[in-house]
């Protein structure tokens, strides 16, 4: 038997599921993940905190998360408090809980692509349509093609990213109320990467204010180095909070996931510290690219998309056989690497040069 014989939903079959390449090579550059590990200290700390939360691993855990969630919003500032914040295994999770509460069947999700290749996927799973709307050539986004796609196709969520993935490029915040004001339901903007977007760059968590419709969603994965975590929250009306609280799962985030997520706020001084060094590697990153003739994406993120090869899985594969992983994803005759230490981005650079 195989997957094809078993009763599955019409609307998977086909499908493939979600996931970069996992292979062991010396230079992994394909997952947008911050490259550089936690300290001695934090380690020292987390160690000492998950000692402390261990003699009551017999009990569930805090099920709606309240301590983390006031942590959250102290970090996030802008005024938030406890009661508008919300976290979960991942901004995938996150995601999935808000198609739960207002998608499923007979309700439509909007994005315009190509961006984060999971918003479909989640809302297909969530039995929600998925209307696709388009970037300008150049990956930014129209304010008012995308308001009026929006007015056009009146979806129950429109999902908006910034800076978008895979492409890098950050939304300014008129697109983001062009879209609010043409939307009948709710719309997220998905700001995994907001950390490392340069500076002056406004995040939409100023818009929360008198858009009760509005929700932010971020991550641990990237900026902090916490991937192995697996920590993602949002942002947004007391109400909407609410509304997950009927689609979450009992006790959801275990108790070890919200020891590491607060020991990870308390030292993220540190952590964050290292942006600027990616920040300043992502955009020398860029320059040289530029140099060597290629065509490249303006980044806001932690990765860059570059191109343009009539065969990139060839360009992909030579790059492999130098030991180097990046990520063929994105539309047609584009690559993105993401920002790795000083070395391994020496390393990109030699093997691309190489396969050049």
């Amino acid at each position: 038997m195989n997957l094809d014989d078993l009763p599955i939903r019409d609307d998977l079959r086909g499908k493939t599921p979600y996931g970069a390449p996992q292979i062991d090579v010396p230079v992994r550059l394909n997952t947008n993940e911050n490259p550089y590990p936690p300290s001695k200290a934090l380690v020292d700390d987390l160690a000492e905190e998950v000692r402390r939360v261990t003699g009551a691993l017999n009990r569930y855990p805090d099920r709606d998360a309240v301590e983390l969630r006031a942590d959250l919003a102290g970090y996030l500032g802008h005024g938030l408090t406890p009661d508008q914040v919300w976290a979960a295994n991942g901004s995938n999770e996150v995601l999935q809980q808000i198609l739960q509460a207002f998608g499923g069947h007979g309700r439509t999700a909007l994005g315009f692509e190509p961006s984060y290749s999971m918003h479909p996927i989640i809302t297909t799973g969530t039995s929600t349509e998925w209307i696709s709307g388009v970037r300008e050539d150049d990956f930014s986004l129209d304010a008012g093609k995308a308001a009026a796609a929006v007015a056009e196709h009146r979806p129950d969520i429109v999902f908006l990213t910034s800076p978008n993935n895979p492409t890098g490029t950050a939304l300014p915040l008129e697109t983001i109320v062009r879209v609010l004001e043409a939307a009948e339901g709710m719309v997220v903007v998905d700001e995994a990467y907001a950390e490392f977007a340069r500076e002056g760059t406004p995040s939409a968590l100023s818009l929360l204010p008198g858009h009760p419709r509005l929700i932010v969603t971020r991550t641990m994965s990237k900026a902090f180095a916490m991937a192995g975590t697996r920590l993602g929250y949002l942002a947004a009306h007391p109400a909407v909070v609410q509304a997950l609280l009927l689609v979450r799962l009992p006790y959801h985030l275990s108790t070890l996931t919200q020891a590491a997520a607060r020991v990870a706020l308390r030292h993220r001084a540190e952590l964050l510290g290292m942006v600027d060094t990616l920040r300043r590697e992502r955009d020398d990153t860029v320059s040289w690219l530029r140099g060597k003739g290629l065509t490249v994406a303006d980044s806001d993120a932690n990765f860059v998309l570059f191109g343009k090869f009539p065969e990139r899985r060839r360009v992909w594969e030579g790059l492999l056989a130098r030991g180097v992983l990046i990520r063929e994803v994105g539309p047609p005759e584009w690559l993105r690497v993401s920002i790795g230490t000083g070395e391994e981005m020496a390393a990109f650079r030699a093997a691309l040069e190489g396969v050049l």
